[in-house]
């Protein structure tokens, strides 16, 4: 087999995990060997695409950080079964983030496109939707204040090790950037998820106005406050950093392009 026959049986492999993937209890992957394949395989694909991924054994908070991760970086829909098994695969950093599009609509049409009795039922779904995911930020939150801290020591400990080589701080130095990037990445779809959730209860309002609109800003509003936890975790352009967006236009130009001497 050529090269890039085995890489797409090795991909079309990995979507038929990826569909296999189950979510778990409080938003966390279920944990089973498919899911570690996964996991795994995503590991591999990161590190041939330059992306940081390390080798070294997850830490207790470094797994925690991961599974709390699933539930923000899966689609609030949940109807349509190919995009979840690609959204698994993107989680698991198979598939690289950036070919997944900020489709702010999906969820909207998704919940509308359901057949139900009562407009009552979408904005209740919608409400449930944004407080389920407020109530998950400040322990993702307080876990990833735990893996950067361990990551602080980790940093400081490499120039007083006489044992390490190159390859042992390298790996290091990915550990560290793979932990932030994927806070990174929480931070960004948590934004965009609120983006969608606004989406759909504005046109909500024109297709169906009614007095439970006011429960869903409520709930809106509690989300888009718990967000605000994740801001002092990163500075504000990691995502650009870490690759999942593009860098801002004002960014690239201000870089000199000749250098005076």
């Amino acid at each position: 087999m050529t090269r890039a026959g085995s890489r797409s049986a090795g991909l079309l492999l990995a979507l038929l995990l990826g569909a296999c993937a189950q979510e778990g209890d409080f938003g966390r992957p279920a944990p089973s060997a498919w899911n570690s394949l996964i996991e795994t395989t995503g590991t591999v694909a990161a590190y041939e695409r330059g992306a940081p991924a390390s080798a070294f054994p997850l830490t207790d908070d470094e797994t925690v950080l991961r599974d709390r991760a699933w539930r923000f970086l899966m689609p609030a829909d949940d109807h349509a079964a190919f995009s979840d098994a690609l959204a698994n695969l993107t989680r698991a950093r198979v598939l690289p983030s950036r070919w997944r599009r900020d489709d702010i609509p999906v969820y909207h049409n998704d919940l509308i496109a359901e057949s139900f009795r009562s407009p009552y039922s979408r904005y209740r779904r919608l409400s449930d939707d944004a407080v389920a995911d407020g109530r998950l930020i400040p322990i993702f939150a307080a876990v990833a204040g735990r893996v950067f801290e361990a990551d602080g020591v980790r940093l400081r400990a490499l120039p007083f090790s006489k044992s390490l080589d190159d390859r042992d701080v390298r790996q290091a130095a990915m550990r560290v950037a793979e932990n932030r990037c994927l806070v990174a990445w929480v931070r960004l779809e948590t934004s965009l998820r609120i983006a969608r959730y606004r989406y759909a209860l504005e046109h909500f309002l024109i297709e169906m106005p009614g007095r439970e609109a006011a429960s869903a800003e409520q709930a809106l509003a509690f989300l888009e406050g718990r967000r605000g936890l994740l801001d002092p975790l990163l500075p504000p352009d990691a995502a650009a950093r870490c690759g999942l967006v593009e860098l801002p236009v004002q960014a690239v130009l201000a870089a000199p392009v000749v250098a005076k001497y």
